[in-house]
């Protein structure tokens, strides 16, 4: 009997064994399972964020209620990424109409600046090209009147309640995390002589302490400035005592924003544009936006069998680079706000096109300058959100290079974005400065429909690192059948270094960075083809998803988050 005990004993240890040879959910790179839930989902890069999101949809919210509870409180908790000072752009799925809409949430350059007052006050710092920081940067923030209009169109609680999770954290306070900490110790180096009130809201000493991991942070001021907004409305923030106190700031310390500026911004309702890759309908919203990029790179590489040629592969990863440059190429050129420029966007999207510029790529050799089709013209936070009824939302919001221009008007509790550093001063630029325009822009929510159902509302953060994220987490589900976390958390490649919006221009072939998890033959292939290979353990962008699965005609949302971030998928 003992001997028959002891094999029953070996026999269970051999499958226990057995079974730690694979994992039961993702593979080796997985930093989870994915999160499963049939009500609603919320994912964003900080897990209170996310928590603050879902109550609101445990309470009767919609999702984009939910979308602007978690936004408002990541304007808080991440101020090194995203606030009311930046900008915001969106795709809405409605279930009762099965349509998608679009939203750009972005502002306009100041009306009382113009290109040569611009060229003049760029010339008294040397420059060429507009900086970073201070008050040349600074466009009109747009996030407050996104927050209105999508809430006009699909809330169903009161604005106030969607604020009141950010402005409860905000008087409260919060601990911050050793990610975001890490990042706010830049600012007191990089805003010190600016204007304005970013050590008294941004230090916890008023001189120049930031937050360290687990410290806990305040902004009595932010939660003044968003009750007011909860109470009054958009008009309180573009209209009123905010639009006054703003107006007397710039007019006292040399700013040119004014409150005509802040009157006449509006938000525009856009219509999301697609292409169809090997069967799923991938959307993105059009320029000022870089989104199309994305369509893109897609459409080039449909002509490539990258299940075949293998994830990670050299063949896979050079293709995907070489397409990468194709697109960026037409992207300095063409990308730019509507109002001014006639961007081709219908050629720019079609199969014909991708076809042509898809005979660029020489499959053994990096190509070191990309021009831009002839064509006759005649840091951001991602997140998105699930509700009951099936709608969907895929957010995105910033305030552009880290926490923004450095600008804080006192009392008012956020920076002001530097978007506009993103406008090109060359003369006859698509996206050349001029007052009242829009930037181009680098912050692009993607979602994907397939048999004119959802599929998968999606994001990846990180300036120029986005459409080449979207690419790459697309691809991974698609043509190399990740799971929708999987696919996030795999390694990532960015180039950079090739033509940009600006004006500015690179012609070396510029410099792809790997990230750890590329096979060492994949980076001696690339480096073989001409690739200037580098390596950076961080810079690839923050991503978030929620996937549509249905089981025996039930509907289950399927939510991913960033491993390189803070962030949480969470549903009920």
């Amino acid at each position: 009997m003992k001997a028959i005990r002891f094999a029953i004993v070996l026999l269970v240890a051999a499958d226990i064994a057995s079974a730690q040879i694979d994992r039961i959910t993702g593979r080796n790179f997985a930093t989870r399972s994915e999160v499963l839930a049939r009500h609603g989902m919320v994912c964003t890069s900080v897990p209170a964020a996310t928590q603050a999101g879902l109550d609101i949809l445990k309470k009767g919210g919609s999702a984009v209620d939910a979308a602007i509870a978690a936004n408002a409180t990541l304007g808080l908790m991440e101020p090194v990424s995203n606030g009311v000072g930046g900008d915001l752009f969106a795709i809405v799925y409605s279930a009762k109409e099965n349509k998608l809409y679009g939203l750009n949430g972005s502002g306009r350059s100041p009306l009382g600046l113009s290109y040569d007052q611009m060229k003049a006050e760029l010339e008294k710092l040397n420059r060429k090209t507009i900086p970073p920081r201070g008050m040349l940067p600074i466009s009109v923030p747009g996030t407050v009147d996104a927050w209105a209009e999508l809430h006009k169109k699909f809330g169903k609680l009161k604005l106030s309640d969607d604020l009141a999770p950010a402005i409860h954290y905000a008087e409260e306070g919060f601990p911050v995390t050793d990610l975001i900490a890490f990042y706010w110790h830049f600012g007191p180096e990089l805003y010190k002589g600016l204007p304005g009130g970013f050590f008294e809201t941004y230090t916890l000493d008023g001189k120049g302490r930031t937050p360290a991991k687990g410290d806990i942070f305040k902004n009595p001021a932010l939660a003044k400035t968003l009750r007011l907004i909860g109470e009054k409305g958009r008009d309180a923030f573009y209209k009123g005592e905010i639009a006054d106190k703003i107006d007397a700031f710039m007019q006292q310390n040399g700013g040119f924003l004014r409150k005509i500026d802040f009157e006449k911004h509006a938000s525009t309702w856009v219509d999301p544009v697609s292409v169809n890759y090997r069967g799923y309908d991938v959307f993105e919203l059009p320029p000022n936006g870089q989104g199309i990029a994305t369509l893109q790179i897609l459409n080039i590489l449909e002509g490539f069998d990258l299940a075949k040629m293998g994830r990670n592969s050299p063949e896979t990863l050079h293709a995907m680079i070489e397409a990468k440059k194709i697109a960026w190429a037409d992207r300095a050129k063409y990308y730019a706000d509507p109002a001014f420029a006639k961007i081709p966007l219908k050629t720019l999207l079609s199969k014909e096109y991708a076809a042509e510029r898809r005979k660029l790529i020489d499959p053994m050799h990096a190509a070191k300058t990309v021009a831009a089709g002839k064509i006759d013209n005649g840091d951001t936070i991602y997140m998105c959100a699930a509700d009951d009824e099936g709608n969907m939302v895929s957010l995105i919001q910033s305030n552009y290079r880290g926490m923004g221009s450095g600008i804080v008007v006192p009392g008012l509790g956020f920076m002001f974005q530097d978007r506009g550093e993103l406008f090109s001063m060359e003369p006859g630029h698509a996206n050349v400065y001029a007052p009242g325009k829009r930037p181009f822009h680098t912050i692009i929510p993607g979602f994907v429909m397939k048999d004119g159902k959802p599929w998968e509302a999606f994001g990846v953060m990180g300036g120029g690192m986005q459409p080449q994220g979207h690419v790459q987490v697309l691809t991974n589900q698609i043509d190399f059948g990740l799971n929708v976390q999987e696919a996030g958390d795999a390694s990532r490649w960015q180039h950079e270094g090739d033509n940009e919006p600006t004006g500015e221009k690179m012609e070396t072939g510029g410099y792809v960075n790997l990230e750890s998890g590329i096979p060492m033959e994949t980076q001696r292939g690339l480096f073989l083809r001409g690739h200037n290979v580098r390596f950076d353990v961080g810079g690839y962008g923050g991503y978030q998803a929620i996937k549509v699965e249905m089981h025996d005609g039930q509907r289950v949302y399927v939510g991913a988050s960033e491993s390189r971030k803070d962030g949480q998928a969470a549903g009920y």
